[in-house]
């Protein structure tokens, strides 16, 4: 079959389309013929190599975090899912491969495609949902009348997260550039910071919870607009020693992650704000949960590109760019 394949890590890290076998089928696993496929800044990521201490792939290895497509066959073990069924789903950990025309997932890391969205919007929704979810549903435990801080609101998590912290009867406030502000509030965002001409931190205090997806001057930032007791969940680092605790890490990561992350928790603790870093899982079950609100109108995808699957190298650097409106696909059918 088809795929997109990771040969080589590093910034000019050596990928391309390879013809590779037929995914091989476990008692748990479901076959997925692949409509459509998200392409998340995690791609980039370990396709440079960033993220080899964390995700030591070996390689070859083919991208890709969404799916959307239809159940081809099901394994002797799987109960939920039959030929036919139009699934989608952000595979486990080192079983990913969406860039390819096939792909075997585990059945608790898949759902029923949302039935009001098409192959292409429902792709570019687990990987986003489901890190949104697990941030602010499952660390945070927002609730409503709470305030939450949602940087880069224009961008894939930020889209999703300002729905559903809404959907919770949060305050949400967000950043974003001149261009989207409007475009922004029409999300549902109850105040939005045109990063361009304004600091944060002079406009902000008293919150909640920060869903922090920027770089560590954004990081260290925005603990100080955290109330006293407050949250800063962070989804692009520094990993914290409870996560390297959490995927049973050796001693060599321990350690390394408690040095990369011991300047913001210190600031963290004399601020008396709570710091923590989180990597998504898959989860077939909330994934379910996200698909009763996209059905119900509570959210709704936002996509800025399709690309056609020659293009998934055009469509990784577009996304690289980090200037897209929503999440980038690439339509495998």
């Amino acid at each position: 079959m088809k795929a997109f394949v990771l040969q080589r890590y590093g910034k000019r890290g050596r990928a391309g389309f390879s013809d590779m076998p037929e995914p091989e089928l476990r008692d748990d696993e479901v076959l997925v013929s692949v409509h459509a496929a998200g392409v998340n800044q995690l791609d980039s990521k370990i396709k440079s190599g960033e993220f080899k201490l964390i995700l030591p792939y070996r390689l070859p290895v083919i991208l890709g975090h969404d799916v959307a497509g239809t159940v081809v066959k099901v394994g002797s073990l799987v109960s939920r899912f039959k030929p036919g069924d139009e699934v989608y789903s952000r595979p486990g950990d080192f079983c990913i491969g969406t860039f390819a025309e096939r792909i075997a997932i585990k059945e608790t890391s898949l759902a029923l495609k949302p039935a009001n969205l098409t192959m292409e919007e429902a792709a570019s929704i687990p990987l986003v949902g489901l890190t949104v979810w697990q941030a602010l549903v499952e660390r945070a435990n927002l609730k409503e009348g709470q305030k939450v801080f949602i940087q880069a609101g224009s961008g894939g998590v930020g889209t999703f997260a300002i729905q559903l912290a809404k959907h919770l009867g949060a305050f949400v406030a967000t950043t974003t550039s001149t261009d989207n502000l409007r475009w922004v509030k029409e999300l549902g965002a109850d105040l939005v910071v045109d990063y361009k001409k304004e600091d944060f931190t002079e406009l902000l205090t008293d919150y909640d919870v920060v869903l922090n997806s920027q770089n560590s001057e954004t990081l260290v930032k925005s603990l100080s607009v955290l109330k006293p007791g407050g949250q800063l969940v962070s989804i692009s680092g520094p990993p914290d020693p409870s996560f390297a605790k959490a995927i049973g890490a050796n001693w060599m990561l321990n350690l390394a992650t408690s040095l990369l992350s011991a300047g913001v928790r210190k600031k963290a603790a004399r601020l008396n704000v709570h710091y923590s870093f989180l990597f998504m899982k898959a989860n077939g079950y909330q994934l379910q949960r996200i698909t009763a609100l996209i059905e119900s109108g509570a959210i709704r995808p936002v996509l800025d590109r399709v690309f056609p699957f020659d293009a998934t190298e055009e469509a990784l650097a577009y996304v690289d760019a980090g200037r897209t409106k929503g999440k980038v696909v690439i339509a495998v059918q």
